[in-house]
């Protein structure tokens, strides 16, 4: 087998790409519970202890801000939700 360094370029982009779009994902969902459960940005940065910038940076969708699980274990506790309704992207 050669060794093709344009397609592994190709490949890494495609996953560069659907990374993003996770990230994207994630970011929605949050603000989708966060809505359902009747949250403002600075109420929901506020009960986590974080920031709305934060919060604001997480949710906008185009935004590839990439939250670590301790906070994302965070929102789900503070939305009364399990974290993994937050990284379920398949729905």
């Amino acid at each position: 087998m050669v060794y093709n360094k344009e397609k592994e370029k190709g490949a890494k982009k495609m996953l560069d790409s659907q990374y993003k779009m996770n990230l994207i994902k994630i970011g929605l969902k949050i603000g989708y519970y966060r809505k359902l459960s009747g949250m403002t940005q600075e109420e929901l940065a506020e009960a986590c202890e974080l920031s709305a910038g934060y919060i604001s940076q997480l949710e906008g969708p185009n935004s590839y801000f990439c939250p670590s699980l301790k906070t994302l274990f965070i929102i789900a506790e503070v939305l009364h939700i399990p974290a993994y309704k937050l990284l379920d992207i398949e729905d």
